[in-house]
């Protein structure tokens, strides 16, 4: 609101598809003016690039990765992104998904068949600090109405922080905290200690709860019962 723009001439794009990465690489330097692209094709990869300096101005993330299925992925990545916007590019572009993408922390949503029109009014928000969606898109009618299962479970999970989030991702992939603690080189009591972190944040008394919330933000529970 004071006038002065973000500024955008690094990317992080994350997808797994080299010839639209490489098409999105086009395309924002041609009507978004980024200069410097950079690509991950996996989660983990991705957040081990924004551990290191300097950090790109936006990050571009296709939400379906071969190592995360939902929203997850979006939840951990905004853990570690910081003050960095994340920009969603996807081809799933239901209003389900859509509007749980930008309550999990995404500042646009673009879907991967739009027009270069739209990734640039997409990106000239994004650098004037605003937020933007799909023509077409349609919130929730009441805006004042009770938060669904899935909403209440989407928001607790942005809570957590990103050692959480991966420690959850483990939980669901049916580890303990012994070979968690292995997996990750920490002490087994630092695991527990997350994971009463963990339970406390998303309001649940056991790990098979937290798997539940956990799952609220699959694919297969915001997509439409036929497909």
């Amino acid at each position: 609101m004071d006038g002065s723009e973000r500024r955008l001439a690094s990317a992080l794009i994350v997808d797994d598809h080299p010839l639209f990465c490489d098409a999105l690489s086009m395309t924002l330097r041609a009507v978004a003016g980024i200069e410097v692209i950079e690509t991950a094709d996996r989660l983990e990869t991705a957040i081990a690039r924004l551990d290191i300096s300097p950090l790109p101005d936006v990050v571009v993330l296709d939400l379906n990765l071969p190592d995360v299925n939902g929203l997850d992925g979006l939840i951990r990545l905004r853990a570690t992104a910081g003050e960095v916007p994340v920009v969603v590019v996807s081809s799933l572009a239901d209003n389900r998904v859509i509007g749980a993408a930008l309550r999990a922390g995404a500042v646009g949503f673009v879907p991967k068949h739009s027009r270069r029109e739209v990734f640039k009014a997409a990106f000239d928000a994004v650098r004037a600090g605003e937020g933007f969606v799909p023509e077409g898109f349609v919130p929730q009618a009441d805006p004042n109405a009770p938060a669904s299962q899935r909403e209440e479970a989407i928001a607790r999970l942005s809570l957590l922080t990103r050692q959480q989030a991966k420690i959850l991702q483990l939980i669901c992939e049916g580890m303990l905290n012994k070979q968690i603690a292995y997996e990750l080189t920490i002490a087994e009591t630092t695991v527990k200690a997350h994971v009463t972190a963990i339970m406390r944040k998303l309001g649940v008394q056991s790990r098979t709860q937290a798997v539940l919330i956990a799952q609220e933000a699959n694919f297969d529970r915001l997509m439409p019962e036929n497909g």
